[in-house]
């Protein structure tokens, strides 16, 4: 059996003296899609920022692709294959859609201060490289429409998608999105289990997302850990998550018969 991709031992993180995420274990094997779930406040995005080096563990281990990367900062994460999305927008607004695409594509580039300055040969092409993958991002996304508009003009759906793109364009390994689905209607949701499932499989990249969204929990992932005040209350595939009792009174707001 292969190692998984990203592994996380026992990982702890207070804020003073609140536990907002306790003895957090996982793995994620390449090429899947697994859940993060549990009621507002459980400690959801606070994992995804120590996965992301916003915040430094007070306890525990993250590896990735065997290497420890806990408490690196986030631009070495990124570096190292790990993108993700916000639960609360982080998009250039004053910017076009395309050049937010273009920015985070320049994490990847190899052309120094001289060449750009220059303009070298080397640079020019690396530039139309960039270029033309961040307009393939933006036909995958079905927002070539709005490549030179504005990104704070763009409907939110629209500016959940072009984040996803955004997060593509550093060439991940592993992508983490923080609630996707937030603010889209049904047609949206829909699109949007479809895109995922379609950038894992052209992209080859593993993806880790939490979400409120059931039918894209349930209809997506192929394994899912809730968790509540910080600590795990049940993990398995869809259908034991969805029927075990502590997640229904918890999560779902039920007690289990």
């Amino acid at each position: 059996m292969s190692a998984p991709l990203l592994k996380i031992e026992k990982l702890t993180h207070y804020f003073g003296g609140l536990k907002a995420v306790s003895d957090f274990n996982f793995e994620i094997p390449e090429g899947s899609i697994y859940g993060l779930i549990g009621p507002n406040g459980s400690g959801k995005t606070t994992t995804f920022n120590l996965i992301t080096g916003i915040y430094t563990p007070t306890e525990g281990k993250i590896s990735f692709q065997g290497h420890d990367i806990t408490g690196q900062k986030p631009f070495r994460i990124v570096h190292r294959g790990i993108a993700r999305t916000f639960q609360n927008l982080r998009i250039f607004g004053n910017l076009s859609a395309l050049d937010n695409i273009r920015i985070a594509r320049h994490y990847t580039t190899r052309s120094g201060l001289v060449s750009s300055i220059l303009r070298m040969p080397s640079f020019k092409a690396e530039e139309r490289q960039v270029r033309k993958e961040a307009l393939e991002l933006l036909d995958l996304m079905h927002l070539s429409h709005r490549a030179t508009e504005k990104a704070k003009n763009l409907p939110y759906g629209e500016l959940r998608r072009l984040e996803i793109a955004r997060a593509l364009a550093t060439k991940p390994r592993l992508i983490l999105l923080d609630e996707p689905a937030a603010g889209m209607n049904p047609k949206e949701v829909d699109d949007l289990m479809h895109l995922i499932l379609r950038i894992r499989n052209e992209f080859k990249v593993t993806v880790f997302l939490i979400e409120h969204h059931m039918k894209v929990v349930m209809g997506i992932c192929e394994r899912i850990k809730v968790i509540d005040f910080g600590e795990t209350i049940a993990e398995g595939l869809p259908e034991e998550v969805k029927n075990h009792p502590k997640v229904l009174e918890a999560y779902l707001g039920k007690r289990g018969a």
